[in-house]
C-alpha cells in the first residue's frame, strides 16, 4: 500500500561539527543536526578560486568526507536504481567540474550570504511550533543539510534509520522561510514516529480501502503547514515571496474544486475505477504540486477542526487521519447550516469504508 509521508530536522553547527539544540535536552523529545559542512567546504573551494590560488587535494578531501557530501551520493545512487535513471549518479571528479565551474564561481557571494543568513534562523521556534502541534508519543529526531549542489531540488531522506532533510541553498529563501520550512518537515519526522498503530490497523482493511486508507497520510501536509504557522488564526504563508502568497491564495479559493477533485480520487480507488497501484500513484501524486490540494484542502480541514473541537481533538486526527475527515464533515454541516458558506462533505461511501469514526 503507498504511504505518503514527508519530512525534516535541524539546529546549528559550524563547519564539519555538530551541534545539538537545546531544546534536546529541555523535552527529550527533540533532537536536531543543523550541519552545513559541505557548503562552508564548498564555499572554502569557491573563495581560493576567487582570490586565483590552487585548490588542492587537502581541499577536495575535505569536501568529501562531510556527511552532507557522503550521504547526497548514496542517496542519488539509491534513486537512479529505484528509477532506472543513471543521470543521477555522480562521482567526485563530476562533482569537482561543478564545483570549478565559472557559474558557480560567480555566484559564490550570494551563496555565502544566504548561509550566513541561516545559520541565524530561529530553528528552536520552529521546532516548538512544531511540537504543539504532535502526539505526546511523537519524538523528533533529524538532521538538516543546507547543500551547493547540480540539482536544485530539496527532499527528505532515509526516514525510518537516520531522517534527513537536504536543503538546496537558494538565495531566493530568506532565513525566515527557511526555518518555516524546517519546521514544516519537522513534523512530518515527529509525526511518521506515531503512525505506526495507524499503519497496523489500516493493514487489516481489504483492498482497495487500505489503499484510499494510506493515502489520507498525505493530508499530513495540510497539517505541517498549520503546525509550521503556529496557530490557525496566523497566515501559514507569512514568510513567503509575495508570488507563492499568491498562488496559496488562489488555490485556497478553489477549495470547494479540489475538494471535490480529491473526493472523486479516493472514490474511484475504492470503486476500483483505476487500472494499477501506478494509476493510483500518479493521480495522487498530482495533488502535491508545489503546495497543492495536499496542502490547501488538509489545511482548510485542519483549521477548521480546530476551531470547532479543540487543539487536542485535532492532534488526535494525527494518530488516525481518518478521523481528520469525519470531524470535518461534522463542522463543515453545522457551517453549512448557519448558512456562511456551502462547503463540500467527504462522501459517507468513503468514510465508511476506510471506517472513518469521529
Amino acid at each position: 500500500m503507498m504511504r505518503t509521508r514527508i519530512l525534516a530536522s535541524l539546529t546549528i553547527a559550524v563547519p564539519l561539527t555538530l551541534f545539538v539544540s537545546a531544546l534536546a535536552a529541555d523535552t527529550g523529545r527533540v533532537r536536531l543536526t543543523f550541519d552545513t559542512s559541505e557548503a562552508d567546504q564548498v564555499l572554502a573551494i569557491l573563495a581560493l578560486r576567487q582570490a586565483g590560488k590552487p585548490v588542492d587535494d587537502a581541499q577536495w578531501r575535505k569536501l568529501f568526507a562531510t556527511e552532507p557530501y557522503q550521504r547526497l551520493k548514496v542517496r542519488e545512487k539509491k534513486i537512479a536504481e529505484q528509477f532506472n535513471d543513471a543521470s543521477r549518479i555522480f562521482s567526485d571528479e563530476d562533482f569537482k567540474k561543478f564545483v570549478m565551474s565559472d557559474e558557480l564561481v560567480k555566484r559564490a557571494p550570494e551563496l555565502r550570504s544566504t548561509l550566513e543568513r541561516w545559520k541565524k534562523a530561529d530553528l528552536q521556534q520552529a521546532a516548538g511550533h512544531t511540537l504543539q502541534y504532535l502526539p505526546a508519543s511523537a519524538v523528533i529526531q533529524a538532521k538538516v543539510f543546507p547543500t551547493i549542489k547540480p540539482n536544485h531540488n530539496s527532499f527528505v531522506w532515509d526516514t525510518s534509520t537516520d531522517p534527513t532533510i537536504f536543503l538546496y541553498l537558494d538565495p531566493d529563501v530568506s532565513a525566515a522561510e527557511f526555518s518555516n520550512t524546517v519546521a514544516h518537515e519537522l513534523h512530518h519526522i515527529g509525526l511518521a514516529s506515531s503512525l505506526a498503530d495507524y499503519d497496523q490497523r489500516v493493514d487489516t482493511l481489504p483492498e482497495p480501502a487500505r489503499t484510499a486508507a494510506g493515502w489520507l497520510t498525505a493530508f499530513g501536509e495540510g497539517l505541517a503547514m498549520l503546525a509550521a504557522a503556529g496557530g490557525p488564526d496566523v497566515d501559514p504563508q507569512a514568510a513567503s515571496r509575495a508570488e507563492e502568497h499568491a498562488r496559496w491564495d488562489r488555490d485556497m479559493a478553489n477549495f470547494n474544486n479540489d475538494f471535490g477533485a480529491m473526493n472523486t480520487f479516493f472514490l474511484d480507488i475504492l470503486n476500483g475505477k483505476f487500472p494499477n497501484s501506478n494509476a493510483v500513484n500518479e493521480k495522487g501524486s498530482s495533488f502535491f504540486g508545489a503546495q497543492g490540494p495536499w496542502y490547501t484542502v488538509g489545511y482548510k480541514m485542519a483549521v477548521m477542526v480546530e476551531k470547532r473541537f479543540g487543539r487536542e481533538a485535532l492532534i488526535q486526527t494525527m494518530l488516525d487521519p481518518r478521523r481528520l475527515l469525519a470531524l470535518y464533515n461534522q463542522a463543515a454541516l453545522e457551517q453549512n447550516a448557519r448558512g456562511k458558506e456551502q462547503l463540500p462533505l467527504w462522501s459517507q461511501q468513503i468514510l465508511q469504508q476506510v471506517h472513518a469514526n469521529p
